[in-house]
């Protein structure tokens, strides 16, 4: 008779994974999530779509930041949309607006390379974190480095679902001032 072993697994959302250097431990887990996505749509590359899909599934303040319920509620619907057929022009195309150089790697049969624009966003996340002189990035630094780069993919689901990528970003900003305010009192 045999006897199936369980392989002992690291956490949902650990460190392990270099992708999550830098990241605070929940962003770790959107990371995993936005992998995890990647490959159940096919996709070759985890896109900022994926990362904003992810963050906002398992972030409440990034989610308070995008709006009300019926905007967050327009924004889920458009990247579910896009698991299910709106996002099929995307699949097979590497997300590059331009941010950074294309670099093809190797095939390594899984999928889970970062677009340039997903990379620039990650890398963004981590420059603010460290800029407050945190060791990891936020929900909120995430969702920054997502809107930044105008040309993205989470940029033009934000548009489509009426969340209007400037007005976020003031409001990440206005945040991360009152933080900033109510640590200084």
């Amino acid at each position: 008779m045999h006897f199936r072993t369980a392989r002992p697994t690291a956490p949902e959302g650990a460190h392990s994974h270099p992708d999550a250097a830098g990241l605070g431990a929940e962003l770790a887990a959107v990371v995993a999530g936005a992998r995890r996505r990647a490959v159940r749509d096919g996709d070759r590359h985890v896109d900022t779509a994926h990362l904003l899909h992810s963050l906002l599934e398992q972030d409440p303040e990034a989610r308070s930041l995008v709006g009300g319920p019926p905007q967050l509620a327009r924004l889920l619907g458009y990247l579910v949309q896009r698991s299910i057929g709106y996002g099929l022009r995307w699949q097979g195309s590497v997300e590059d607006s331009g941010a950074l150089p294309v670099v093809p790697r190797p095939a390594t049969g899984e999928a889970g390379d970062w677009s340039p624009a997903a990379a620039a966003a990650l890398a963004h996340a981590r420059e603010r974190a460290r800029r407050r002189g945190e060791r990891g990035a936020t929900g909120p630094d995430l969702l920054a480095g997502l809107v930044a780069d105008p040309a993205s993919r989470a940029v033009e689901v934000l548009e489509r679902a009426g969340v209007h990528a400037h007005e976020l970003t003031a409001r990440i900003e206005a945040r991360a001032g009152e933080f900033v305010q109510d640590a200084s009192c």
